[in-house]
């Protein structure tokens, strides 16, 4: 073996060993969207249907589809279209770990770009495997982003005691002027005691386990992580829909799931 050959899988080892282990934490699952196509069906299914969980949004979620979901150039790419599909005027996609990988606690990290325009939502976030009623079973919000306040950035829960229907959800919001032009990690810490969000390291946002009540700490159960772009909406939709700037991408370089290392 050439020198050069050994320093070259010296430098591969040594940046598989950063990946796996981080900050103290091991990486238990992850896509790097490397295999060009359909997002590898290992990992994620996609959820069909329109109005996107009673958000009266106006896109219909398609599967097995590259238009809406795909992989190319080492990214996923998920697309919002402007065309009729079923009884919506727009396409998209909603991609989902639901039954390839529930897990209990961890640290998430989404490294993404964001597509840009008024009714543009696009999501990152998580709900109970085992989810028989929202908001009681909880939803852990990442990254959401609505196109008519652009660069900033939410990471949010909801619980039955503290849900935006009721106006008490808990909440918090970072302005990353850039977040549609550049790529940046969206993360989250899930531990018992604690959901803590971060934009590139930058903590912003911390929801503590301190009721111990199922009402507002329903998190010690299996989640699963979803991806998606949204049309619109109660909430994106407030000022309206720019149907001139579609299609627009939703970009994810990477999903990194850690456990942390006991």
């Amino acid at each position: 073996m050439s020198i050069r050959t050994t320093l070259q899988l010296i430098a591969a080892l040594a940046m598989l060993s950063c990946k796996t282990y981080h900050n103290g934490k091991k990486l238990v699952w992850h896509d790097e969207f490397n295999q060009p196509g359909l997002p590898d069906p290992a990992k994620w299914t996609c959820e069909v249907g329109g109005n996107g969980f009673g958000n009266n949004e106006l896109q219909f979620y398609t599967n097995n589809r590259t238009d809406n979901a795909r992989v190319e150039d080492g990214h996923l790419i998920i697309e919002a279209r402007k065309e009729k599909w079923e009884n919506r005027d727009y396409t998209s996609a909603k991609l989902v770990t639901k039954n390839t990988f529930p897990f209990q606690y961890g640290s998430i990290e989404v490294r993404a770009k964001l597509p840009k325009g008024k009714g543009t939502w696009p999501a990152i976030w998580m709900l109970s495997q085992n989810l028989k009623k929202w908001p009681d079973d909880g939803e852990i919000d990442i990254m959401e982003h609505v196109g008519y306040h652009e660069g900033f950035i939410h990471g949010s829960v909801h619980t039955k005691k503290y849900n935006h229907i009721i106006g008490t959800q808990k909440t918090d919001t970072i302005i990353v002027k850039d977040a549609t032009k550049k790529f940046h990690i969206y993360r989250a810490d899930w531990s018992p005691d604690k959901i803590e969000m971060y934009v590139d390291n930058h903590h912003y946002f911390t929801y503590v386990n301190t009721e111990k009540t199922y009402e507002s700490w329903p998190f010690d159960q299996p989640f699963y992580l979803i991806i998606n772009q949204a049309v619109g909406g109660n909430w994106c939709g407030k000022e309206g829909v720019d149907s001139g700037i579609y299609p627009q991408k939703f970009l994810i370089d990477y999903v990194r799931i850690y456990k942390l290392i006991k």
